[in-house]
């Protein structure tokens, strides 16, 4: 395992360990809502802390992007390496006890991902990914689906919960997907989405809105996995712009062309 995913899943375990220890009393937690249906806890900024104290500890000179605390101070001072995390991808489902819910962990080195944890603290399940060295769950080696066929594909989403001003748009695109595929999934939690792509428990995922810290780890496991991830037009330039879309290769074609008029 390279070094730095290796410290990267050790940050994840250590996160981890915050999330378990609080989830056995979900009801003492203290909530805060951000903005309307945006919820954090302090588990989430509390395990976000374990997880940078272990990456700058490692790393001291790394920049850090993260989804509770925000940038680092030397983020934009042209550092080649940035953490980019999220400490509890799927809070609303944590906070309701619903077993669905992870640690987003990647390094973005030069303008590209080249490390990924999405650790599932309640399956154990580690996803892990170099670039160039394959995905793995669980230290076994994963590839996206074989189905080619979008009558037969399970494909994950995200419903808006933020701003519903997308609403109907989104409405129009389940309409198109519920009719052409097998079947749409909305667990709540776009990076362990992009895992099961990873691995295919799903074939495709589309959602609208996502950060930076939802994709990052997830979109290199799918790539490593033999997927391809991109924008609503299949477009590379997806991680900063929040529209994300992904599959393995032949169905994500046909979701380019299903969904490329809600771009």
């Amino acid at each position: 395992m390279h070094p730095m995913l290796n410290t990267a899943v050790k940050a994840a375990r250590r996160g981890a360990t915050v999330i378990t220890r609080a989830s056995f009393d979900v009801d003492r937690l203290k909530v805060t809502e951000k903005q309307q249906n945006d919820f954090v806890t302090e588990v989430d900024r509390a395990a976000e802390q374990a997880i940078i104290e272990v990456l700058q500890t490692a790393y001291p000179d790394h920049a850090i992007l993260a989804e509770e605390s925000g940038p680092s101070a030397n983020l934009h001072d042209e550092n080649e390496n940035v953490w980019i995390i999220d400490p509890l991808d799927g809070t609303t489902n944590f906070i309701h006890g619903f077993p669905q819910y992870c640690i987003s962990i990647a390094l973005q080195h030069r303008g590209q991902i080249t490390q990924a944890v999405v650790y599932d603290p309640c399956r154990n399940d580690l996803f892990t990914a170099t670039k160039g060295a394959g995905a793995y769950l669980n230290e076994k080696r994963i590839r996206v689906g074989k189905r080619d066929k979008m009558a037969d594909a399970l494909i994950g989403t995200g419903f808006p919960y933020r701003d519903m001003q997308g609403l109907e748009n989104y409405i129009d695109m389940f309409r198109v997907m519920t009719q052409k595929c097998a079947g749409l999934r909305r667990p709540g939690a776009a990076a362990l989405d992009l895992a099961y792509v990873a691995c295919g428990y799903l074939d495709g995922f589309f959602e609208k809105g996502l950060q930076p810290w939802d994709v990052a780890a997830g979109s290199l496991l799918i790539t490593e996995a033999g997927g391809i991830v991109g924008d609503f037009k299949g477009e590379s330039e997806y991680i900063y712009k929040g529209d994300v879309l992904a599959g393995s290769p032949k169905i994500f074609g046909q979701m380019v062309n299903l969904l490329s008029p809600y771009a």
